[in-house]
């Protein structure tokens, strides 16, 4: 009998610099999601939304209450620019989603995971895809913001370090600004090789 429902969701697949950042959230079967949406709901029913439909003070709100419930378990898992370069931005996603729900510390018979499309874990655990699951399922919309909160502060931490590529801004991706300092300075080490020469290669700007 399933006890417990996790959710998988991944952040930055497409940015040109920082990890790929994936997150996994566990809770049991009869969690009331709606009683967290509700935090930032100020009339009508509570609606699912995924990480990036919120703005930035409502991911905070959520992912302070949501790594405090005594209800949950969370994890996430970050695969820097090196290893994406290497395997790849699909592998890379997958290998974080491997050692995100390792964290969780629960045995696959007692979950059923759920996971943003594009995303698988080990065959040992009995799981789902859902296009757009991050819109429609809540633990997969928990994940993402678990996720995408801790990777926007890697990256605001990482500005500090690299302040010509403006990370507090774009958080990696690929903004104007961005691009024309990669064009200007080159690659740091936080950027993706591959994307980046691909970028340059096609002479967007």
């Amino acid at each position: 009998m399933t006890e417990y429902i996790i959710g998988i969701d991944e952040v930055g697949r497409g940015a040109l610099a920082g990890p790929v950042g994936v997150g996994a959230v566990l809770y049991p079967t009869d969690f009331p999601w709606r009683d967290v949406f509700m935090l930032i709901t100020k009339k009508g029913t509570p609606k699912l939304k995924d990480s990036k439909q919120l703005t930035a003070q409502q991911r905070d709100t959520l992912f302070e209450h949501l790594i405090a419930h005594d209800r949950l378990r969370h994890a996430v898992a970050f695969v820097d620019a090196k290893s994406i370069d290497r395997i790849s931005i699909v592998n890379a996603a997958n290998e974080g989603a491997a050692v995100a729900i390792a964290e969780l510390g629960i045995r696959p018979s007692r979950a059923r995971v759920m996971l943003d499309a594009g995303l698988r874990v080990p065959s040992k655990w009995f799981q789902q895809s859902f296009v757009r699951g991050d819109e429609t399922i809540p633990a997969i919309s928990f994940a993402s913001i678990i996720a995408k909160v801790m990777r926007d502060r890697y990256m605001e931490d990482a500005a500090k370090k690299y302040p010509s590529y403006f990370f507090e801004q774009n958080k990696g991706y690929s903004t104007l600004a961005h691009r024309k300092a990669i064009a200007q300075r080159g690659m740091c080490e936080l950027h993706r090789a591959t994307f980046c020469t691909r970028l340059l290669a096609s002479g967007a700007n």
